[in-house]
């Protein structure tokens, strides 16, 4: 019963950072990340602004519910603690859930202390949004496992497993180089938005601003590549695992995978309006966790399945 209360509570904290992850990507496209002006973690000197100005109240609630996120994964790091034995794999979900919202917290500083926000355009903010966009995927990732794993989910091992190890790991890594590339492509719809960018006007940018321009037409490519890509390697997979959840989690990652193809097809249309960014992010904030769950139940160690129940009596051959 503990267990399974964990796993619930688990899953809810997973659910609020993908909510908190959303509020941030608002504060970056409303520009409004310079709210406290250049003070961190006060608010414009402040621990609660007075008389804040729409900018202010927005950049603080991210603030405030950030807070209360990192107190949420530090709640769950204690309960695994307590909840599951010495090297069980929750403990060290928990734990690295921990350590990315250490991570995304100082990321979240720097932005702040650099004055990397609102209409900046520098090298150092080109650096940091693909940098903070690994440690956000770095960060659902440990989240997604820890709930993963209380609900009894195998240990993951890639001895053994033939190609489908690699298979998965250029999967992986490729989805992550193409939403580094969408950090890019939603810096340059704040910035320099298409509508912004007149004939001549390239010119007079600075490199930062060049270079934003000229890699935005790297992410649709990517994107279209890394499709073809996991479409082959999911029905690889199907082929070579046949269980329930392997089955359940392939068909939902190239579904969802087809339907933010299309968000960002409509996005790029629609010339990147805040709401259709949100939904193009949380798209690809959900793909990226279910490949995570695909590769945890594709890559499980054999020793371990007996005691996780399967919830359609279809094994894993051995």
């Amino acid at each position: 019963m503990k267990s399974n209360s964990f796993t619930k509570f688990a899953w809810f904290v997973l659910i609020l950072n993908l909510a908190v992850i959303l509020w941030g990507a608002f504060v970056r496209a409303s520009k409004s990340g310079a709210g406290c002006g250049s003070h961190w973690p006060l608010c414009n000197g402040a621990i609660v602004p007075i008389a804040a100005q729409t900018q202010t109240a927005v950049e603080f609630a991210h603030r405030i519910s950030s807070g209360a996120a990192f107190l949420l994964v530090i709640a769950m790091a204690v309960w695994a603690w307590r909840a599951f034995p010495a090297g069980h794999r929750a403990r060290a979900g928990a734990m690295a859930s921990v350590v990315g919202m250490i991570a995304e917290s100082l990321a979240g500083a720097g932005l702040v202390l650099f004055n990397w926000v609102a209409d900046d355009i520098s090298y150092g903010r080109v650096i940091i949004m693909p940098t903070h966009l690994v440690i956000t995927f770095y960060l659902l990732a440990a989240l997604t496992l820890t709930a993963w794993w209380a609900r009894g989910g195998a240990a993951i091992q890639t001895r053994g497993q033939g190609a489908i190890s690699w298979m998965l790991g250029v999967g992986l890594l490729a989805t992550l180089v193409m939403g580094m590339a969408g950090a890019v492509t939603a810096l340059g719809d704040t910035v320099l938005p298409v509508a912004s960018l007149t004939p001549g006007s390239y010119d007079k940018l600075s490199p930062a601003g060049k270079l934003i321009v000229d890699l935005r037409v790297w992410h649709p490519l990517i994107a279209v590549g890394v499709a073809i890509y996991l479409w082959f390697v999911v029905n690889f997979i199907r082929a070579a695992r046949r269980d329930f959840f392997v089955t359940r989690f392939s068909t939902a990652l190239i579904v969802l995978f087809l339907i933010e193809l299309g968000a960002g097809v409509l996005n790029v249309y629609l010339q990147a309006p805040i709401w259709m960014q949100l939904v193009h992010l949380l798209l690809a904030n959900l793909t990226w966790i279910l490949l995570i769950l695909l590769s945890a139940a594709t890559l499980a160690r054999p020793a371990d399945l007996p005691g996780f129940r399967n919830l359609e009596g279809l094994e894993r051959p051995a």
